[in-house]
């Protein structure tokens, strides 16, 4: 039954993927440019689906695990300016058969500990021989110095570093949060000036 039912995530994460490879190809048509650097995606192992079910008070079954869990399959797309991940949000809203959830907005408004990225959970059709179903994706948009912020805090959060000489890593990694955000805008408005001339 749990094979069954991750086949399923794995079928949803699969068409996002697609869905988003159509997109960038078209833009790159359109627009001489590729919007998307790269995409990674997940589906979350057994393991953590019941931990994460435990931790939040859900029961431990099947049923609740889809009826509760958004981010069994998960898709994070790498891009390079911030400006092509709303570009790349409005694209998707306005796909008719997808059903946006919910927006998180991590980029206009960063978690205290720095972290900046956009989530989006997505419900996409999933056609089986007999029906027809609506599975949730999450999908994690973000750019190349929001993924290399998000890589380095993952290592240091697991390797439970919070100081390492005399640094409080904590404190670096928001100062690092800041200026990643502060180069992003200049290169915003020099990516901007180029599409101008194009």
């Amino acid at each position: 039954m749990m094979r069954e039912s991750l086949q399923k995530y794995q079928a949803a994460m699969r068409q996002m993927e697609v869905r988003l490879e159509v997109l960038d190809r078209d833009l790159s048509l359109k627009k001489n440019r590729n919007p998307i650097h790269h995409i990674e995606s997940r589906i979350k192992k057994p393991a953590s689906i019941f931990e994460k079910l435990q931790r939040q008070g859900f029961p431990v079954t099947i049923e609740s695990m889809e009826e509760n869990l958004f981010d069994i399959a998960g898709v994070r797309v790498i891009c390079s300016y911030i400006h092509d991940v709303y570009n790349l949000l409005d694209s998707l809203k306005k796909q008719d058969d997808l059903e946006i959830v919910t927006v998180k907005d991590y980029i206009a408004n960063p978690k205290p500990n720095g972290y900046r990225s956009l989530h989006a959970i997505v419900r996409i059709p999933v056609y089986f021989m007999d029906k027809k179903e609506m599975v949730p994706v999450e999908v994690q948009m973000r750019t190349i110095a929001m993924d290399f912020w998000a890589s380095l805090e993952h290592s240091l959060k697991y390797k439970a570093v919070h100081e390492v000489q005399g640094i409080d890593a904590s404190d670096e990694l928001k100062d690092c949060s800041r200026i990643i955000e502060d180069v992003e805008a200049r290169m915003q408005i020099l990516a901007r000036a180029l599409e101008v001339e194009d």
